[in-house]
């Protein structure tokens, strides 16, 4: 499948470093440096347009080297580009850790994927039916 990209940054357009990375490394487009302080968050530009095929979106999700060496991460994790969106793709970045953070143009600063979605029609009932785990969440199933 081929995707159209608009790149009016001056960094190389986004790539997969291996032969199966599902995710295309961001870059930062950046005139100069920016500083996240600790909790801080910004919008960082990527000079960045993509037209994607229509029941495709685009997920933006953290670098998981830059989130566990560095404590920044996505703020809105998966960040979601519609189909139909045309403007410049822009990650919002958060500092989570007790240090001041750098940014600076062409830093790998998140990953795209590409993924196929399928929109629902909703039907409202009264009643759905019932499972072995009816409406246990967050740990019902254990530690294992």
């Amino acid at each position: 499948m081929q995707v159209k990209i608009v790149n009016v940054s001056n960094n190389e357009l986004p790539a997969y470093k291996t032969k199966n990375s599902a995710g295309l490394d961001l870059r930062a487009s950046l005139e100069e440096f920016v500083i996240l302080k600790p909790f801080q968050r910004k919008l960082i530009s990527t000079g960045l347009f993509i037209e994607l095929p229509q029941g495709y979106e685009a997920q933006i999700r953290p670098r998981s080297g830059l989130a566990l060496k560095q404590g920044v991460t996505v703020l809105n994790t998966p960040g979601t580009i519609d189909s139909d969106y045309r403007g410049e793709i822009g990650i919002i970045l958060i500092n989570l850790s007790n240090e001041n953070f750098q940014i600076n143009n062409g830093d790998r600063i998140c990953q795209m994927i590409i993924a196929p979605y399928q929109q629902v029609d909703l039907v409202q009932v009264d009643v759905i039916n019932n499972t072995e785990r009816g409406a246990g969440g967050f740990g019902h199933t254990g530690k294992n």
